[in-house]
């Protein structure tokens, strides 16, 4: 749980990250994802979830919250397919894993930037119950 609490404090306090805090509804279906370079993670954290920090790699981590009929978003959980383009359309598919923790759901991966540069990802998020599959676009700048 420590380390659910250090990485949340990170995404919405670190400088240099751009949005932070981003998410989507679609209905009772609430995304929240991020992505950022390695380097804005601590040595220990870094080592808990087994990312390189460097400022060549970068890490994106997506949670999936579903609102219960008192309106407060549960983690679930979903098939997430990812992709991350930049500047000279090179895509790359990420690999996402999924990471429980107590009662958190989320999903973390790892991929290759060269800063400067922008990253486009593309996220195809199919919530489990649902047979609909949600669609999340955003960018995301890295500077050396």
């Amino acid at each position: 749980m420590k380390i659910i609490l250090t990485l949340l404090a990170l995404f919405l306090t670190a400088p240099g990250i751009a949005l932070a805090e981003r998410s989507q509804t679609f209905g009772d279906i609430e995304i929240h994802f991020n992505a950022l370079s390695t380097t804005e993670l601590s040595s220990d954290m870094a080592k808990a979830y087994k990312f390189d920090r460097s400022k060549n790699r970068g890490m994106m981590t997506v949670a999936v919250l579903k609102k219960d009929k008192a309106g407060i978003g549960q983690p679930i959980k979903a098939v997430i397919t990812a992709s991350a383009a930049n500047l000279s359309a090179q895509l790359t598919e990420l690999s996402l894993r999924e990471i429980q923790e107590g009662k958190a759901i989320y999903y973390l991966g790892d991929y290759r930037v060269s800063a400067p540069d922008t990253l486009k990802f593309n996220l195809d998020i199919k919530p489990e119950g649902m047979s609909k599959t949600l669609k999340v676009e955003f960018q995301q700048q890295f500077f050396p």
